[in-house]
């Protein structure tokens, strides 16, 4: 694989284009508009100054810890600041933000849809998408709770289809779960493993679909519950944080992790379960639906827009 298109400038479409780049992939991002450009482009700067900090840090005694070391930039006996530091620029350079889908995916190896959690939109998108597509090209979606043969046979290639979830601030927490569904063939599966080392991930394969992936599975329940706490006035986002960072020595709450993920994917992913009866939810999603939309309307989504549960400074702290 060579030339990689991505399919949305989110959060996580931003770091994986970013990171494919600071590889040495050819990478491109599809944009719906000139004003989704002008969003990302400042996602874009936001992580090249994260990642020289990072690699300034991995220069000093205390960056070499395990808590601060980013295996996505660098193995230690590998790492050359300097080095790293080149690749920084070059991919931050060299990505390219594109409006026009055909030219975007023309010569395209690999096709990583990361747009909202939403299944008509990514419906829509394949369904324009697909008779674009050179035959080569595999393609993959990010989403972190869809299954692929949900979505398979809008692709135009369901042989060549699969899931590819990262897990947020790639750079350093350097995981890919890599999922396929009934339809897919091996050598594909294969090929994107293979893609997930080539940028310094660490492949997880899912021999079965299992909707939330490996840790969406463990960390959407936790985050469901911490919203349920607070929606239901049990308590407030700082003091549910407090308890569960000192309780358990993790170094976030499942609020920052919110901020983290975006309000506008955590929304997307409560909607499907709005309408499960009362008397069966385990959570009151009704309640959590409503929060969120506030904050969403108010434009908090979190550390992209400077403030959601938390207000940010411009280092995102």
């Amino acid at each position: 694989m060579k030339n990689i298109t991505i399919i949305g400038g989110g959060v996580l479409g931003s770091q994986i284009a970013f990171q494919s780049a600071y590889c040495g992939f050819n990478v491109t991002i599809w944009l719906r508009s000139e004003s989704s450009i002008e969003r990302t482009k400042p996602k874009l700067e936001n992580l090249r100054k994260s990642y020289i900090e990072a690699i300034e840090l991995m220069d000093k005694p205390e960056g070499k810890t395990l808590n601060n070391w980013c295996r996505g930039i660098a193995l230690k006996e590998e790492f050359n600041k300097e080095e790293c530091l080149k690749k920084v620029e070059e991919a931050f350079q060299n990505i390219k933000l594109e409006l026009e889908m055909k030219k975007s995916v023309e010569d395209a190896d690999l096709v990583i849809e990361s747009m909202s959690e939403d299944f008509n939109a990514k419906k829509e998108l394949y369904q324009k998408m697909s008779p674009l597509l050179p035959e080569k090209t595999i393609l993959v979606t990010n989403s972190s709770t869809m299954l692929p043969s949900r979505l398979a046979k809008y692709t135009g290639r369901p042989t060549k289809f699969l899931a590819l979830h990262f897990a947020n601030s790639i750079w350093k927490n350097n995981t890919a779960e890599v999922m396929k569904h009934e339809t897919t063939e091996n050598k594909y599966f294969d090929e994107v493993i293979n893609f997930a080392k080539e940028i310094n991930m660490i492949p997880l394969p899912l021999h079965k679909e299992k909707s939330g992936y490996l840790l969406n599975s463990m960390l959407i329940p936790f985050l469901f519950s911490a919203l349920d706490l607070l929606v239901n006035e049990i308590s407030d986002p700082v003091s549910i944080d407090t308890a569960w960072t000192l309780g358990t020595g993790a170094p976030e709450g499942p609020f920052q992790i919110l901020d983290t993920v975006g309000l506008k994917t955590a929304y997307d992913i409560v909607q499907m379960y709005v309408k499960i009866p009362s008397f069966l939810a385990p959570y009151n999603f009704k309640g959590m639906s409503k929060l969120l939309k506030k904050y969403i309307d108010e434009g908090k989504l979190g550390k992209s827009t400077k403030e959601g549960f938390y207000k940010y400074d411009n280092k995102g702290e």
